[in-house]
């Protein structure tokens, strides 16, 4: 499996991406269905990083469930083709039609807790998400719209204006601030 692949030869940025690239191997090599949500304890996600081309402004959407202004991103469901699930839940999520890889390979790894919360009027358990990120790049120029079913905003940040939006200390200190100073690292 080619996101297997990527992972084993993922370099991590830090301590948090060692440790958690080595729980995302371990959990997928024991767990048939990780892809899948299913999987009540971890499933695969992917994230989206979503720079504009001069990479001095980040988009985001207000997070109904939350209740924050964060990265976009989503469920496998079944799909290993991660790379394809961040940027159909950057089209869904944000409206953008014009968005592209910077660069095929990973850009991050986490393992990210998820309180127990209500989905479409069902309680969802708490649980992990194994999640792979994504660097992508969109025009401020293109359109942008909310999805009414996930967030009720979107809009474009700077690097610092968007740790400053987040009211997720945990995402900002250790994920959001981490994407921005992988930034000065990117060609």
């Amino acid at each position: 499996m080619k996101i297997l692949d990527d992972i084993r030869a993922y370099v991590p940025f830090n301590e948090q991406e060692e440790k958690d690239k080595r729980f995302i191997l371990d959990f997928l090599a024991k767990n048939d269905d990780a892809f899948l949500r299913e999987n009540r304890v971890a499933h695969m996600t992917a994230s989206a990083w979503v720079v504009n081309p001069a990479r001095d402004k980040v988009l985001l959407v207000y997070h109904r469930i939350y209740d924050s202004w964060s990265w976009t991103g989503g469920h496998a469901d079944g799909e290993t083709d991660l790379l394809a699930v961040a940027l159909r839940e950057v089209r869904e999520e944000t409206g953008v039609r014009h968005v592209r890889p910077v660069s095929e390979e990973i850009y991050s790894l986490e393992v990210l807790t998820v309180d127990g919360h209500e989905k479409r009027g069902e309680y969802v358990s708490s649980h992990l998400h194994l999640n792979v990120t994504y660097l992508l790049e969109a025009s401020e120029e293109d359109s942008l719209s909310v999805c009414e079913a996930e967030n009720s905003g979107v809009g474009w940040y700077t690097l610092e204006g968007a740790l400053a939006a987040s009211s997720e200390p945990w995402f900002v200190r250790r994920i959001y601030r981490k994407l921005n100073d992988k930034l000065q690292t990117v060609g």
